[in-house]
Order: C-alpha cells, then structure tokens, then sequence
C-alpha cells in the first residue's frame, strides 16, 4: 500500500467514526451538530468527510463525545 493510499485511509476512517459518533447522539445532520456545539459548520463537513483535519479540531470533537484519543483510536480497527 503506497504512503498516501496509506494516509487517505486512515483519515477515511477517522471521518467515519466522527460521523458514527455524531450519528449516535442522535443528530442526522451536521449542520445542527455544529450549532448546537459552537462549532463552524464547513470545519464539521470537513471532519466527516476527511479533509482538512486538524488534531485541534479532532480533540474539540472528542471533547464534546466525552471520547479520549485513546479510547477513539482504540476502535478504529485499523
């Protein structure tokens, strides 16, 4: 598997379980996650859809889902 194949995946997976995350404290859309979270709405798209991700952005996420890095990336099953 080349490097960024590599990269492409992991960040693919990260995305999906934000959106999991999301999808599970009942919100269908990421739009109202973001406003009822004083999050900016494009940075929410962009963090379910694998782009443009930060570790600040990741953890303020995690923050909210009560989650830590470790416990997320522990059931990332990559």
């Amino acid at each position: 598997m080349a490097k960024d194949d590599f990269e492409d995946e992991i960040l693919l997976l990260i995305s999906a379980k934000i959106k999991e995350m999301r999808k599970a404290k009942g919100y269908k859309s990421y739009e109202i996650f973001a406003l009822e979270n004083d999050l900016d709405r494009k940075q929410c798209w962009r963090l379910e859809n694998g782009s443009n991700m930060t570790l600040k952005s990741l953890v303020k996420i995690l923050k909210i889902h009560n989650v830590s890095l470790k416990k997320f990336f522990s059931e990332l099953n990559v």
